[in-house]
C-alpha cells in the first residue's frame, strides 16, 4: 500500500524541467507573434500616409480647379479648411475642401508642403518624410512618401 502512495504522490505535478521547456516555448511563440505584430503596424503607417497624401492631393486640386492655383507655401495646407487671407486671395475659394483639420503623419510630423515644389516644379509638393522624420530613407520605412511617387 505504501508503494501506491509514493507513485500517486510522484504524478501530482510538473517537475522543474518541464515548466521550464513550456515557459521556453511559450517565450518564443510570444516573440515571434510580437515581431509580426509591430511589423504590420509599421505597415499600417506607411500605408495610411499614402492614403493621406492621395486624399490632401485631391483636396489642392479641388482648391486648384476653383480658384485656377494651388495654395501658396505660405498659405499652407490650412488653406484647405479655412479660406486665406494673404495675397493671391481665392477668389472662388469653395471649402471646406478637407472636412476635419488637416491630419499630421502617422508618426506626428507635418506633412511638407511646397508650391511651387521642388519635385514637381509645375505643382506642389506634398510629403511626409516617413519614420525616420528626416528627408531620404533607406528602407521602405524611412523612405519619404509625396505625391510626386504616383506620377
Amino acid at each position: 500500500m505504501t508503494r501506491w502512495r509514493t507513485t500517486r504522490e510522484r504524478s501530482r505535478g510538473f517537475t522543474l524541467v518541464e515548466l521550464v521547456v513550456v515557459m521556453t516555448i511559450i517565450t518564443i511563440l510570444a516573440g515571434a507573434v510580437a515581431i509580426q505584430v509591430t511589423n504590420r503596424i509599421r505597415y499600417a503607417k506607411r500605408a495610411r500616409a499614402v492614403q493621406d497624401v492621395c486624399t490632401l492631393e485631391t483636396a489642392l486640386d479641388l482648391y486648384a480647379a476653383d480658384n485656377g492655383y494651388a495654395p501658396t507655401t505660405q498659405q499652407g495646407l490650412s488653406a484647405l479648411r479655412t479660406k486665406p487671407s494673404s495675397d493671391p486671395q481665392p477668389q472662388n475659394w469653395n471649402g471646406p475642401y478637407v472636412k476635419k483639420r488637416v491630419p499630421t503623419d502617422p508618426w506626428g510630423s507635418e506633412y511638407v508642403y511646397r508650391c511651387p515644389g521642388q519635385l514637381n516644379p509645375d505643382g506642389y509638393d506634398l510629403i511626409s518624410y516617413g519614420e525616420d522624420s528626416r528627408p531620404g530613407g533607406d528602407n521602405e520605412y524611412t523612405a519619404d512618401i509625396t505625391n510626386a511617387d504616383e506620377e
